[in-house]
Formats: structure tokens, sequence, C-alpha cells
């Protein structure tokens, strides 16, 4: 099991609908099968529409809401300590994942699966573009399905 600290924020309309447990279990595997062994830490959000796109249009300039926003603040895949200085001791600091919550429910019904699986979807997909998987390219999008489908089939197996 990977050294890990995550920290969850749900916002208010949210709050009890999603289950902050779960959520841990969806990152930890997500960080077990991609082959993380050093300390990490990760910031998990589920946010609604509007936070999102502020977001997306803040630093992406795109002026729409979008289903998960990655923040990271590493470089990539082994770069344990990434472009900041980490105390010793201290876990190196990943990033932060933004879900939002009303996009996933949309997506969830458009694909015709549980809100949990489009939910665990979006959370390895943000979790692994921390750490640097990315799906500009065929190669690269291949690459990160093949391992958001073993985290789904990890997940859905228990």
């Amino acid at each position: 099991m990977p050294d890990y600290r995550l920290s969850i924020h749900i916002e208010d309309p949210f709050i009890g609908l999603v289950d902050e447990q779960w959520l841990k279990h969806v990152v930890e595997t997500t960080l077990v099968i991609a082959g993380v062994r050093s300390p990490v830490a990760i910031s998990l959000v589920i946010a609604g529409d509007e936070t999102v796109r502020n977001l997306n249009r803040t630093y992406r300039g795109v002026d729409s809401t979008t289903d998960v926003l990655a923040f990271a603040l590493s470089g990539q895949v082994g770069d344990e300590y990434g472009h900041f200085i980490v105390p010793p001791d201290e876990p190196a600091q990943l990033g932060e994942v933004i879900i939002s919550y009303r996009q996933a429910e949309k997506q969830a019904g458009e694909q015709r699966h549980s809100l949990n699986r489009e939910l665990a979807l979006l959370v390895a997909h943000g979790v692994l573009h921390l750490m640097g998987y990315d799906h500009e390219e065929p190669e690269g999008e291949q690459s990160m399905k093949a391992m958001e489908s073993r985290v789904l089939d990890a997940i859905e197996k228990e």
C-alpha cells in the first residue's frame, strides 16, 4: 500500500452524496496500480459545474465546464519532488484533482453505468494526470486508458 496523504473537500450541495472512504480507496487503488512507491500527497475536490467552469476559464482559458481538472505540482511519474522543495519526511505534493459532480452524473447516464463507476473513472483519470500521464497523443491515450481500465477492474472485483 502506498504511503500517501489525501485531502478531500466536497462542496456543500454534494456532501453526503459521495462516500469519502470510497474516494480514498479509489485514489489508493490508482496509486497502487500505477506503481507509486514514494510518499505522495493529493488533494481531491468534488465540486459543482460553476466552480469547475471558473477554474477551467481561469487556468486553461476555456469558458465551459468539464468533468475533471488536474493541477499537477510535480513534473512527471517518478519525479519525487517536482519543482518545489519538500521538507524532510514530507510527501511529494502531486497536486489537486477537481471533479464536477454534475458532469459525472450526466456522463454516467449517457454511458449507462453507475455514478460510482463514473466517479472512479474521473478520480483515476485525474490522479494519472498528476503523475504525468497524458492523452494528447494516441500512444499516451492508449496507456492512460489501459491504466484506467485496470483501476476500474480492481475496484469492481471487490
